[in-house]
Formats: C-alpha cells, structure tokens, sequence
C-alpha cells in the first residue's frame, strides 16, 4: 500500500526497451559463428512472439558459441532489462560497448547504462555513457530523456560537493523490532510514536500499526498493536495522526467497505480507546488506489496519494478541506508540486505552511528524493530538494519533521544479498533547512473548576489581528486532554467554552520568531451563577485611554456570542486599574473602560437591563503591583454574573 517497486522501468526506459528491441540490428554481425548467427536470429523470432524467457536461453547459447558476438550480448541486456535485472543487464551490455564502443548500434545501450549508473549513485559513470550516447546523434524521442538524466547526475554530483551535517541513527532495538518498519508519525508533544510494521517481505504476513509511549526516561515502549479495532487480518498502515494525538487517519486495503484497491478512515480516540473506523467516504475515495494521508495540525485539510484519473503522473498529492462538517471533494495540488512522474508520502508539518513530499519528478539524486515547498500568498512555492545526504540515490520516502522544527524521523530501507530490513531513524535537522515558521504547542486539560471533572469543552484559537479562527479541538470527554497547536508570526487568543460554563480565555504574543518552550496549562471552567466572574483577557486599550484597540474585536464578539447563548444572565463589566497614577485618575479610567465594553455590547443589541458598569480603579488588585508583570495582570477588565 505504501512503496513503489524499484524494478519497475522509467517512463523513457520503456521506450528505449522497445527501440532496442525491434530495431532490427545489422547484419554484419560481429562474430564469424554460423551456429551463433543462428541462435541469435532465432532468438529475433522468439521477440516478436513475446516468448522472451525462450529467446533469453537462444541468446546465452549465442554468447556460449561466441562470446565476442557483441550485438547477443546487446539484445541479452536489453531483455534483462526489459524484465527489470539490472544486474544482468548491466553485464551485458557494458560487454556489448566493450567489445564494439564506436558502433552506433550501442547508443541505446549507452543510455540505458547511464540511467543504470546514475540510479546507483555512480554520478560520474552515468555522465561518461551520457557523453558516448550523444557523440552518436541520438533520435529526438532520446534526447529529451537524456538532457533531464544529465541534468539530474550534475545536480547530484553538486550537492555531494556540498553535503549537509546529517548524522541519522537508529531508534532503539526494541522500536526497530520487525524485519519491516516504515512512515513514523508523532504526536505534537512527541509522547506517541505510531508507525505501520510487517514481519516479513512475504504476502502471508500483513501491515498493521502499532503504537510506542516515551516514558518517563526519555526511552521508547515497546511497540504493540494501535487497537484491535484497527488492526484486522488484513492491511492497515500509512497513517496520519492529529497534533492533539486524537484523531487517525489510516489506509486499509481489502477487507472493509472499500471502495477501490485501498481506502482511507478515519477513527477517534475517546479516553484509551479508539473507535470503530470509518471509510471517508466519496469525496475522499474512489475506485482507484489512496493511500499516504497527511492531516494538518488544525485537522481542515488532508492531503493524500491517489493514483485516480484527473492527475498530471502515474501517483499524485491530492487534498481535501474539512468545511460544515464534511470532506469537501478532493482537488489535485497542481502542476506545482505534480509532476508526469510520481509524487507519494506527503507530510504537512503543524505550522500549516510547510508541505514536505518525495517526488521522481524534479532534479534528485536518483529515485524517490525528499522535497518542500511552502505556502505563500495562495499558492506553492518551486519544490526545494532537501540535498544529499539525506537524499541518495536510493529511495527516500515517509519524512516527520517535529512541532519546532529540529528533530526528523524516517524510514530507512536496507538491502543487502540475503536480506531485506526497513528501520526507523531520528536525526537533527541541518540549520540551513530548517523551518523558519516554528511551532510549539499548549496543551493540559479542561476541568471544573468546583469538582475538577473533566469537562469535553470546544478549544478554539484565533489571530486577533486578524480576528479569524486558526484551529478548533475539543478536549477529551474522559480525561479532558487538549493540545492546540502555536505558530510563530501571531498573536493569538485560547477560548475554551462549554454549555452551562463562563468561557474562560487566554492570550500569547507569538509574532515575533524565537525558540520557546510548550506551554503546559490545565483550565479551570466556571458554572455560570450569580457571582461568578471572568477575566477579559484580549481586551486592549492604548495607555492611559480608554478606546478600544481593534484588536479586542475577537474577545468582545465571543462575549456577545456568549450572553447570546445564555439569554436569562445579567453581567456587571468592571474596570481595573494598577496603581501608577492619582486614586481619581485610576476611578474614572477605569470607569471609562468599562462604560466603552458596556457600550459596545449595548451597539451589538445586547438589552442595556442586561448590562451594568462600574471602575473600581486600583482599589482590587489580582497580584502586588511590584512589578510590571503584576501591574499589567491588574490592568484588566472583568464580567461578573449578577
């Protein structure tokens, strides 16, 4: 459901294949072998019938009679490679240019061997046959193919020149457990590890999920199975989790109510439970293959593989917006980030801006290369290859980059003679392609104040410059967990509201970038009844007046909303002064502050026998006025319940 097989022949290669293979070759054949001639002109026959393993046979029978007869060692490469071994031929046809180099009839070989080379690593070697190939003047539906394969073996040769410090190391050997482990994904407070295992190569043996807690030490659980709600008999990986670690997204292949070759669901987490998975549906799915979900931090988009019709290749990123309580239909990403090759393993980091993805399609180091591009005024920048030695000329797919942008974790695939192992790496991300926009996060949990219950409250963030909402999560309704996700370049404003409770909220300056440290918080609920009283924590004025800054729109509509929604309740706005100032002053300050909120509510139609208004000056301070700190948690306008 997840990788793409490496023996698969490019695009061009399929081509070449076939011009090598029908073309007929001269008949001045290099070899004075009567018996040769004749196994290979039979071997000609068996080509055109398709009876290629036959033709293979009549072929090494022609190199046995003569193994100097260059154009049997030519058709014998080109039909390895036809069916995907490389090796053999490799062999081959580097034989068959050995023996005659000059000959034109090699420059299909020639260009195959670069491709081979350059699919290796072997940069220079690939450039060396690209050179001979086009010392021939190659056919034009050739040399397209080849310009963008030297143009790939320079830009590789460059970025070995310049290499990033890039120094991956295992996860532990109680992680890294199975012969297969790939496509790792974290929660936002990095305590949950969740990656897709199979224990063999073999068919008979399944992909499932599974889950590893970091402990109180710093070290990995052991892993085991995500849920038995999840995991089936069948196949289930390539997941994505939400930043709050309560909602996954998943691929599934046969099995489930699917409808195509692979599926996406969705399933959530109540308490330590996940429920039963559910198929995504139309807009989401289809008839072909969807696999590799990526859900942003906010949980409104998903982006995913599909292979479906409508794309610009062969796999292709699609997304999708969660609007009005729905999976809006998917849209392909565009010719930006597309490409006529494969595009898989989209990773959206929390910031929102950052779309990481591995590609065939652009300038790479050969295979699948690790790319990002970021989003900026509405559209995708030009994908930016991460450089070597991230990438290599092997496959590099299943990128996570953390919350603050520092640490990475993949898949890596080991393959050796006899062996085959896929294991989880971490490293620290090179400074020069680090992401600037850094993210953090506030999580804690939602309780009553009076019986410190967990409450399921709806924890929404907004931009108050730009008075919009950001993110919206609910807090779990077993345990009151919530995590919302914070990211450099806002100013931002919590509220955290439930039926029958004051909404409480909270402020955080992010708009300057700098490295900080999570904000671990629980928030206390209180019930709405008379007494009870609410700091207004996003409402700014400018020093010593009393006009509400813009800024404050955010606070004062999610007051309106909220004696909206509780019709029966009178409020009393008080102002609060700190102590800087004559007594008189402080009164009429605070007095003129409170009168300002008072009025607007009363503009927004909120009945004025609702409302009431009162300065209290700096005759009720919350902390000592000793500090500046304190004097500004002092300065502040409060409602109470009448």
């Amino acid at each position: 459901m997840n990788r793409s097989s490496s023996l698969v022949p490019r695009p061009f290669l399929v081509i070449l294949i076939f011009w090598l293979l029908v073309t007929p070759l001269s008949a001045q054949y290099h070899t004075k072998s009567k018996k040769a001639i004749k196994y290979f002109e039979k071997s000609g026959e068996l080509l055109r019938s398709r009876n290629y393993s036959e033709a293979i046979t009549y072929l090494e029978m022609a190199i046995e009679k003569d193994p100097g007869f260059a154009e049997a060692h030519l058709r014998l490469g080109t039909n390895f490679l036809s069916i995907g071994d490389y090796p053999n031929a490799r062999g081959y046809l580097e034989e068959a240019v050995s023996l005659i180099p000059d000959d034109p009839k090699t420059i299909g070989a020639q260009l195959a061997l670069a491709d081979m080379y350059y699919r290796e690593g072997s940069y220079e070697m690939a450039l060396k046959f690209l050179q001979k190939f086009k010392s021939f003047n190659p056919p034009p539906k050739m040399v397209k193919s080849a310009a963008k394969l030297e143009q790939n073996a320079n830009f590789a040769l460059a970025q070995i020149k310049n290499p990033l410090p890039f120094d991956p190391q295992p996860l532990p050997d109680n992680v890294n457990v199975y012969d297969l482990q790939y496509f790792p994904v974290l929660t936002a407070d990095q305590n949950t590890l969740i990656f897709t295992r199979r224990r063999s190569r073999d068919p008979q043996f399944d992909e499932d999920m599974v889950t590893s807690s970091k402990n109180p030490d710093g070290s990995w659980s052991d892993p085991e199975s995500i849920s038995e709600n999840i995991n089936t008999k069948f196949n289930e990986g390539t997941c994505t989790i939400s930043a709050n670690g309560r909602t996954i997204i998943f691929t599934s292949c046969s099995g489930r109510s699917s409808m195509g070759s692979c599926d996406l669901y969705i399933s959530y987490k109540l308490g330590d439970e996940w429920t039963d998975p559910e198929n995504m549906g139309t807009n989401i799915n289809s008839r072909n293959w969807e696999s590799q979900p990526s859900l942003s931090a906010d949980g409104r988009m998903l982006y995913f593989v599909s292979d479906r019709t409508g794309g610009y290749g062969k796999r292709d990123i699609w997304k999708s917006h969660w609007v009005d309580g729905k999976w809006t239909k998917s849209v392909n990403l565009g010719a930006t980030i597309n490409t006529a090759d494969e595009e898989v393993s989209p990773f959206i980091h929390v910031n929102g801006q950052t779309l990481y993805f591995s590609s065939k399609g652009f300038l790479g180091m050969g295979g699948f290369d690790i790319f990002y591009s970021e989003w900026q005024g509405g559209k995708w920048t030009a994908p930016k290859n991460l450089g070597y030695p991230i990438n290599t000329a092997d496959d590099q797919v299943s990128l996570f980059i953390t919350a603050d942008g520092k640490k990475g974790y993949y898949s890596y695939e080991q393959k050796g003679a006899n062996s085959y192992k896929s294991l989880l790496y971490d490293f620290q991300v090179p400074e020069a392609i680090r992401i600037k926009s850094k993210s953090n996060y506030i999580a804690g949990k939602v309780l009553n104040i009076e019986t410190k219950r967990p409450l399921q409250a709806k924890v929404e963030l907004y931009d108050i410059n730009a008075d919009s909402l950001k993110s919206t999560v609910t807090s779990d309704s077993l345990t009151g967990d919530y995590l919302q996700i914070l990211t450099d370049g806002s100013e931002y404003a919590l509220y955290v509201s439930q039926t029958g409770y004051i909404f409480e909220s909270l402020r955080f300056d992010y708009q300057e970038s700098q490295d900080r440290e999570p904000i671990l918080i629980d928030i206390f609920l209180k019930p709405i009844r008379s007494g009870s009283t609410s700091t207004m924590n996003n409402i700014f004025f400018d020093v010593d007046e009393y006009k509400i800054k813009q800024k404050s729109s955010t606070e004062l509509n999610k007051t309106v909303l909220f004696l909206q929604t509780n019709p029966s309740i009178r409020i009393e706005i008080a102002g609060h002064t700190d102590n800087s100032g004559s007594d008189s002053h402080n009164q009429q300050l605070s007095l003129n502050r409170a009168k300002a909120v008072y009025e607007f509510l009363i503009n927004q139609e909120i009945n004025p026998k609702r409302l009431g208004y009162k300065g209290y000056g700096s005759t009720v301070p919350v902390a000592p006025n000793d500090s500046e700190e304190n004097r500004q948690l002092n300065r502040r306008i409060e409602f109470k319940i009448l």
